[in-house]
């Protein structure tokens, strides 16, 4: 074999063994990409809201604007401008990366909701008023978001979704969707029948796809009750009570049309600590990372996590007469974050009287990240995010 027929052949070998390492990993590459990411933008912080998404635009695929809610009769009310400069700016970038903009419209009243979709003309009415919206502003199509709905409402909740999705043509529908505790962890003797005021199955079929709120679980699960027992527990959403809703849901939603829904945000609890146990939680205020990091650095308390995932702290707020506790020790064995609930815990066991603390459970990028694990793991359509208003772990957009 001459020089040049060997160097032919080796260059031919190498150009093979290119092409066969470029085929083994395009699968991979692929599959992570296939993964959509969405993201909610309240129309309460709109302006830091549509500056943060158009900073991290290029992660995203579609963008949720929370804008539109109804009135009783049916009709849409616009909590927003989409003729503001931030609005403008974000929709043009969008449309330019091919980002999806469909608005969210809400509805949160029962009865109305029941009056309205289960009336043929009024339900008629009220699809045409969405349609016209989308169309009149552009939009890829629209994502429902009906809570509160009665469990009489559900058929004529489905028959909405099948005309509203028929008369969006090739526009986009998405569905939020409530998430379910399995159960068996829900209720300590199961009902022989539970009523549920969304059919899933109907969902999945008239729903290009669905976000489950896989949040705000708080005492929902009463197996991860026990199971957490021996440090205070309202998390807004345990990794394992998300992967059990998960579970329950892809038995009736297909896996490649679900949308896993995570938080942004924290809650604020007080305690009142009674001997023995964490006896009552009573809801201060709903948090976002800056402050919870403010009050962390402002109260000395370590930032733990707990065995759900979610970054916490506890403390005695400046005007707790119990602040006083701060200067005992940390009980031996406490987890890092609960220091202030230990305390709060001895105190009040070894003098039998009740003792209020604070505690705030949030779901930060490392919490966040366990979910968008679990939107790998089963194979999901993607992660979509509430919220982003300036104010999310900016952490979080390094996980996409």
């Amino acid at each position: 074999m001459t020089q040049g027929n060997y160097l032919q052949n080796l260059a031919l070998q190498l150009y093979v063994g290119f092409l066969l390492l470029g085929f083994l990993l395009v699968p991979a590459v692929a599959h992570g990409a296939s993964q959509q990411v969405a993201a909610w933008i309240p129309w309460w912080s709109a302006e830091a809201g549509a500056e943060s998404a158009l900073k991290n635009i290029k992660k995203l695929d579609t963008i949720y604007p929370f804008a539109f809610e109804v009135n009783v009769d049916g009709t849409l009310k616009n909590r927003t401008d989409f003729d503001d400069e931030h609005w403008e700016d974000l929709f043009a970038k969008a449309k330019t990366g091919r980002v999806e903009i469909m608005p969210s419209v809400m509805w949160f009243d029962g009865e109305a909701i029941h009056t309205v979709l289960s009336d043929k003309n009024a339900r008629k009415k009220h699809v045409e008023e969405i349609v016209k919206m989308v169309k009149q502003n552009n939009f890829s199509g629209v994502n429902i978001d009906y809570e509160a709905k009665l469990g009489e409402t559900k058929d004529d909740f489905s028959l909405f979704l099948k005309e509203l999705n028929a008369a969006l043509g090739k526009r986009d529908l998405s569905c939020t969707v409530e998430a379910r505790t399995p159960p068996d962890s829900r209720f300590k003797e199961v009902p022989k029948v539970i009523e549920y005021a969304n059919d899933y199955k109907a969902m999945n079929k008239y729903c290009d796809w669905v976000e489950i709120m896989a949040y705000d679980q708080q005492r929902a699960d009463l197996k991860l009750n026990e199971e957490r027992r021996g440090v205070p527990y309202m998390p807004v959403a345990d990794v394992e009570w998300v992967e059990k809703v998960l579970d329950l849901a892809l038995e009736e939603f297909d896996a490649d049309k679900v949308m896993l829904g995570v938080a942004t945000y924290g809650r604020a609890w007080d305690i009142t600590v009674a001997p023995d146990w964490y006896r009552d939680y009573k809801q201060v205020a709903s948090l976002n990372d800056p402050r919870i990091q403010e009050l962390a650095k402002k109260y000395k308390s370590p930032i733990g996590r707990s065995a759900g995932g979610e970054a916490v702290i506890s403390y005695f707020p400046e005007d707790s007469v119990w602040k006083i506790l701060n200067q005992l020790p940390t009980p031996k064995g406490t987890p890092k974050g609960y220091e202030a609930t230990a305390k709060a815990l001895v105190v009040a066991t070894q003098a039998k009287t009740e003792i209020p603390v604070r505690f705030v459970t949030w779901s930060d990028a490392e919490a966040v990240g366990e979910k968008v694990d679990l939107v790998e793991k089963y194979g999901l359509r993607g992660t979509a995010i509430f919220k982003v208003d300036g104010e999310e772990d900016s952490a979080i957009w390094k996980l996409f």
